[in-house]
């Protein structure tokens, strides 16, 4: 992309949020690849690295050594040791101090929106969250730093309640979505009148339904992803750049235009 175009659609980005009454994010996992955090579909992605039947819900909990192998992931740091938000998430979350963010919704599970600044009321986690722990049976929630300062001396941690079976609060394969939090998600998308993707091809069901309500609804469409989506041809505006740099520059229109 030229540079003239970039820093024009930049521009046109930050009239919108301006303009706008309700403005919703969707995040996917391009937004967190530039913290660090391995993409899962990607031609290098996790699941070409391990078997993605040893996330799902059926083999986790029929398979001891199944829950063994997800522990000892977790032991050693887990796919989102040491990630950092960075300038994307913290733009988003700069959006919602300058009163021009009324939800984020997220397919990632790594909590960098809250880390960057995000209110947890308005951060919608459409596949969970990795630092926390929920158990099966009874459903108390844990940090995951709880748990993980048992690990050296539970190989399969259990509840400490109900000695029920625990499993790190990400959605699995075959597990649904938490229908409340994808019910408030899709609410706010009929609800708002600008949604901005970032760093989602949006091929993935049923949360890329989230931006469809939106378009459905009337709003105007945002896409700033690398690579094609199936909603490139409804956008008011689509950047193929980085999540970072083009949320950076787009703040710089905002702040500007807001007089900041």
């Amino acid at each position: 992309m030229e540079a003239d175009d970039f820093e024009g659609k930049a521009e046109q980005i930050a009239g919108l949020i301006l303009n706008a009454q309700r403005t919703i994010v969707f995040t996917g996992a391009g937004i967190s690849t530039e913290s660090g955090i391995p993409d899962f579909r990607g031609k290098d992605g996790i699941w070409t690295k391990v078997d993605p039947e040893d996330f799902t819900i059926q083999r986790f909990v029929s398979q001891p050594e199944v829950r063994k192998m997800h522990w000892k992931t977790v032991a050693e740091g887990g796919m989102v040791k040491d990630a950092k938000p960075n300038a994307a998430h913290y733009a988003v979350a700069e959006l919602e101090k300058l009163g021009k963010l009324d939800c984020v919704v997220t397919q990632n599970i790594d909590n960098l929106h809250q880390v960057a600044g995000n209110s947890s009321e308005i951060v919608f986690e459409l596949h969970g969250n990795v630092q926390y722990v929920r158990c099966l049976n009874c459903h108390k929630r844990f940090t995951m730093a709880e748990i993980v300062a048992r690990l050296a001396a539970e190989e399969i941690p259990e509840c400490e309640f109900c000695k029920g079976m625990l499993k790190p609060d990400a959605v699995f394969f075959g597990e649904a979505l938490p229908q409340l939090v994808l019910h408030e998600a899709a609410k706010r998308a009929n609800q708002c009148d600008l949604c901005i993707v970032i760093g989602s091809t949006l091929v993935v069901y049923p949360a890329a339904y989230i931006p469809l309500y939106a378009r459905d609804a009337g709003a105007r469409i945002v896409i700033i992803n690398i690579g094609p989506t199936p909603m490139d041809s409804t956008a008011a505006v689509r950047i193929e750049a980085k999540a970072g740099e083009t949320m950076t520059r787009v703040m710089y229109h905002v702040r500007t235009k807001m007089g900041k």
